[in-house]
């Protein structure tokens, strides 16, 4: 079977241009499921303005309302920073979705500008990695890794969705955590205080009546994925069978993170990122994917991801104006906190 990378990197990242010269300013954009937030940095002053827009997933939403809530979302940031967009050094938008292609084709109809549309696997690996060599693992309501090697190869691992994948993922940890309880409940698996706190979690009495809750509504994935939050305190206060979920789930990306590390050939130091609620879970997750990251790479250093994606897109616009070693993710950090404590969502 051919295998190349099902995430590519745009041109203009793996062979950037020269100095922007006078132009100082950068555009960022992070399109989700539920919101967008965009910012725009100047470089030289270290002054940030954000811009918020509605969804922005196209297979939630469409290809033509996506664009519409990205170019939302960037006019309202460049608005606030009081400059037009000739003034722009580069602009990354990072959507959610399979087709980058087609949110690129309808953003260049709309804008002459040369704005650059990426995954947003893209920022969240820049973000995790400064935008170098390294990768990021992603444990939200689903789940992925991806990463970029120190010749600009790029891979993605997982990714396909709740039913054929997302392991490590809220989702898969809610979901396994009612199986567990359905295990205990029939006596094929251990004893386990979630057959008693999953139930009570969805506002009911019995591990039954959970079993039809699940069908007859039926849950969504983020329903089932807020259960998480409740195998996290079990886990954290030693229940073996949530303890032993999180041990798998990690298992499972780190034979993801494998693959990348394999496919990118990175090799020595370099950074993992860690983003996502699933992580909040702290070490009783932490800990085991960081065991398997070190069985295949006993040099990364495994670490939570305190910036966020918008961050990563301006990330990937200053590599791709020349500009890459001007930004310190930790300042930056700090600086689109302010501007969304001074703006919120």
């Amino acid at each position: 079977m051919k295998r190349d990378s099902l995430v590519r990197l745009p041109e203009a990242l793996t062979r950037p241009r020269g100095d922007a010269g006078d132009a100082r300013y950068l555009l960022g954009v992070d399109g989700g499921a539920t919101k967008t937030l965009a910012a725009v940095l100047d470089m030289d002053a270290g002054q940030l303005h954000v811009g918020h827009g509605g969804p922005s997933n196209q297979d939630a939403v469409g290809a033509t309302a996506a664009v519409r809530a990205l170019l939302e979302a960037a006019d309202e940031a460049i608005a606030e920073a009081g400059i037009s967009t000739e003034r722009l050094a580069a602009a990354v938008l990072a959507i959610a979705g399979t087709d980058t292609e087609a949110i690129e084709r309808n953003v260049r109809a709309i804008r002459t500008e040369d704005w650059l549309v990426v995954n947003d696997v893209v920022a969240a690996w820049a973000s995790a990695t400064a935008a170098g060599p390294g990768l990021a693992v992603i444990a939200g309501t689903g789940s992925n890794v991806f990463g970029v090697g120190p010749h600009d190869v790029p891979w993605r691992a997982g990714g396909w969705g709740h039913l054929l994948g997302d392991e490590g993922s809220g989702y898969w940890l809610g979901i396994h955590s009612i199986k567990a309880a359905l295990d205990d409940r029939e006596a094929s698996g251990p004893e386990t205080a979630l057959s008693e706190r999953a139930p009570a979690f969805f506002g009911l009495e019995t591990v039954e009546q959970l079993a039809q809750h699940v069908y007859s509504k039926p849950l969504t994935k983020g329903e089932i994925a807020a259960l998480a939050v409740e195998t996290a305190r079990l886990a954290q206060a030693g229940d073996a069978v949530a303890r032993e979920l999180y041990v798998r789930g990690a298992r499972e990306l780190g034979r993801q993170i494998g693959a990348v590390i394999e496919q990118t050939r990175l090799e020595g130091a370099f950074p993992v990122g860690l983003i996502g609620g699933a992580f909040k879970a702290g070490p009783v997750f932490i800990e085991p994917l960081t065991r398997a990251t070190h069985e295949r790479a006993r040099e990364a250093s495994v670490a939570r991801v305190e910036l966020q994606p918008v961050g990563g897109s301006l990330l990937l616009a200053a590599r791709a104006c020349g500009r890459a070693e001007t930004l310190r993710p930790a300042e930056l950090a700090r600086l689109i906190d302010e501007a969304l404590a001074r703006k919120p969502l």
